[in-house]
């Protein structure tokens, strides 16, 4: 199975990835996120803008995601944003054409959570991912979207054992995993400091 896990840029979507990917023995995190730093790294600075703008990362990410779900033994995790509904569509009529079985499941939070959340990131008040927020927010709170789990008084293990309900797999917290979490969130946020 191919786990989306969408949302505004802070949400939570590469915590929620990492623990998913703790729940499901033999799954991968295929994160978007690489390939579009990739194709903007091959630009001059002065040309470099939203990579999933250019003509090559949509057509390049359902590949590389239809490749490995088909070689891949295991399950599929991609946290990635992705609001505009034509480039979705694109991307999920690929991935659908290819027999993949694709889950989709949006997390949202108040403008307010996200900035909260960004802080913690040691991001600023004014960065680009709360300039997105307001379209990315207002796209993906659309039927096209959902099912949608608003986050805002969730704590992680409660995500990931909600987004576990919608994908029909238990993902129940130990008070051991629990205690552990915090460890393991701070070990996520180092390793995605960018």
């Amino acid at each position: 199975m191919l786990i989306w896990i969408n949302g505004t840029f802070g949400v939570g979507k590469t915590q929620t990835a990492h623990e998913l990917r703790r729940k499901l023995p033999g799954s991968v995190i295929a994160d978007p996120e690489l390939l579009g730093f990739g194709i903007q790294r091959m630009y001059p600075p002065d040309l470099r803008g939203d990579f999933q703008e250019t003509p090559w990362w949509e057509p390049t990410v359902a590949a590389i995601l239809i490749d490995l779900s088909r070689k891949h033994p295991g399950d599929v995790i991609v946290p990635m944003t992705l609001h505009r509904p034509e480039r979705h569509r694109r991307i999920t009529d690929a991935l659908n054409a290819a027999g993949i079985e694709t889950r989709h499941v949006t997390l949202l939070a108040s403008q307010a959570t996200i900035r909260a959340r960004l802080r913690t990131r040691m991001e600023g008040a004014n960065t680009w991912a709360l300039t997105q927020y307001p379209e990315a927010d207002a796209a993906l709170r659309g039927p096209l979207f959902s099912p949608h789990i608003v986050t805002d008084e969730l704590a992680l293990p409660e995500v990931v054992e909600r987004v576990g309900s919608l994908i029909g797999r238990d993902f129940r917290y130990s008070a051991r995993e629990r205690l552990l979490l915090p460890l393991r969130q701070a070990l996520v946020t180092v390793r995605h400091i960018r």
